[in-house]
């Protein structure tokens, strides 16, 4: 088969995807237009939230008791 003839070939399959992508696309737009001003509105990223140093230390300081009450428990239970 000549190289050529295969590349023509290919080319016609991903024209022949671009109208179908195309047309869908046309389809997703007029959805979007019939809709009104409620698409229009732009996707915002939300900021990274922070957590204060006070925040941080009242989670650790709870994470540690969790902990010392669990190990607790396993400690009785072995006795």
């Amino acid at each position: 088969m000549d190289i050529l003839t295969a590349i023509k070939r290919e080319e016609g399959k991903l024209e022949k995807q671009l109208g179908k992508i195309q047309h869908q696309l046309n389809g997703v737009r007029a959805a979007a237009k019939a809709l009104g001003d409620s698409t229009s509105k732009e996707i915002t990223v939300g900021r990274k939230r922070v957590l204060s140093a006070a925040g941080r230390a009242a989670i650790v300081k709870a994470a540690k008791k969790r902990w010392a009450k669990a190990r607790k428990q396993v400690k009785k239970a072995k006795s």
